[in-house]
This record gives structure tokens, sequence and C-alpha cells, in this order.
């Protein structure tokens, strides 16, 4: 018996070598684009594995990963995020995900995470953050959550204001 995957992730190109690579894996693949058809097919059938993206055009994957829990406590949920910070992966886990991974994934991580989600703990990434890209993420998230206020962001994040918007003016560290 061939354990079904969903996959539901905006971003085709990346979704269709997910499912290939899933499938040769031995996985029953279906994909969505939309979250909306996803959240329709969900409730008409069982999945064992989600993998699913956090930012979707119609909706949110966390979201999606709290009524999917709902309707089928058993299927164990991956997150996909572009926007890799603690915050995420928190919010990803109290959702009901077994796991999150920061985009861009390789194939393997997104297969690993999902079938030794019964291990206490994942075994350590082949190329984590640095810690100035986290920093850097860190500081992108607040400043989001402040509406891009500079003065605001920086208070909240108990820094001088030139120095943040020295930190903002530059480019992302590389990962």
């Amino acid at each position: 018996m061939t354990n079904k995957l969903l996959i539901l992730d905006d971003d085709t190109p990346f979704r269709e070598r997910l499912a290939r690579s899933m499938e040769k894996k031995g996985f029953n693949v279906s994909t969505f684009a939309s979250y909306n058809t996803c959240l329709e097919r969900c409730n008409e059938e069982f999945f064992d594995y989600a993998v699913i993206d956090m930012r979707l055009e119609d909706g949110s994957g966390l979201e999606l990963i709290k009524k999917l829990k709902q309707v089928s406590p058993a299927t164990k949920s991956l997150l996909l995020t572009g926007y890799g910070n603690i915050a995420t992966a928190v919010a990803a886990i109290k959702s009901g995900a077994i796991d999150y991974l920061p985009k861009p994934a390789e194939i393997d991580q997104i297969y690993d995470a999902l079938t030794n989600s019964d291990k206490i703990l994942p075994p350590p990434p082949e190329n984590p953050m640095t810690a100035d890209r986290i920093r850097w993420e860190h500081i992108q998230r607040v400043f989001t959550l402040c509406n891009r206020n500079v003065s605001e962001t920086a208070r909240r994040l108990r820094m001088h204001r030139r120095t943040l918007q020295r930190i903002l003016n530059k480019h992302a560290p590389k990962e």
C-alpha cells in the first residue's frame, strides 16, 4: 500500500519537481496550487502526509495545517517557508506540523522530515543558515510586522534607529 501525499505550493516548477521525486520514492501524490481547492479535497480524502507552503496567494499554510489536523489528525504535515525563522517554526509546530523547513529545501530533506518524524531529534542540517542570516531574517520579520516603521522596529529590537537603518540598507547575508 502506498502512502498518500498532498503537496500544496503555488510555485508550479517546484511543486511538479517535488511531486515527481516523491512518486519515485513510492508516494501516491496529489498536488494543489490553491488553498481553497486543497481544503475541499482534504475534506473528502485522507492523506498520510502533507507538504504545505506557508504563504499562498489565497490563504495561509498554517491555517490549512490547523484545519487538516481537525479533519485528519493522523496526517503528518510539513510546512515549507521562504521566511525561515524561529517564530515561524514555533507557529508551525503549534498548528500541528511535525516539522518545518525553510525554502529552498532539498527533496531529500523533505523526504527525511516526513519519514523520520517519529524520531525525537532530526539530523543536523547539511547547510544551516549562518548566524548573520538568522539575525537578518529576524530583523526583516520584525520590520514587516511593524508595517516597515523604522522607529518602531528599532524600539522593539532595542537598538538605535540609525544602526537599524544601516542594517536595512545592506543586502541579505549569504546563507
